[in-house]
């Protein structure tokens, strides 16, 4: 059976399998509450859905600001190569 695949969920399969486990091992622990695999994936999915998006162009921001601070510095460094 092909799996259905949505550009929001970009988590490997194995990782979203372990996710699901923790959803559902949170809700037994902290909230006392048993809840099945359909459930947990549900959880999951909506918080992907909802702020997925958001955690991944943060890291994206994140890497374009070091690679900024990284090419100053590397501009910095060639002009004290410069001879006069």
């Amino acid at each position: 059976m092909n799996e259905i695949k949505r550009k929001w969920d970009l988590l490997p399969k194995e990782k979203r399998k372990a996710c699901i486990d923790e959803i559902i091992i949170f809700f037994k622990q902290k909230r006392d509450e048993e809840i099945g695999i359909i459930a947990a994936e549900d959880v999951l999915d909506f918080f992907l859905q909802n702020i997925g998006t958001n955690i991944y162009n943060k890291g994206v921001e994140d890497s374009k600001n070091l690679l900024k601070r990284q090419f100053e510095d590397l501009e910095v460094d060639l002009n004290l190569l410069l001879q006069e």
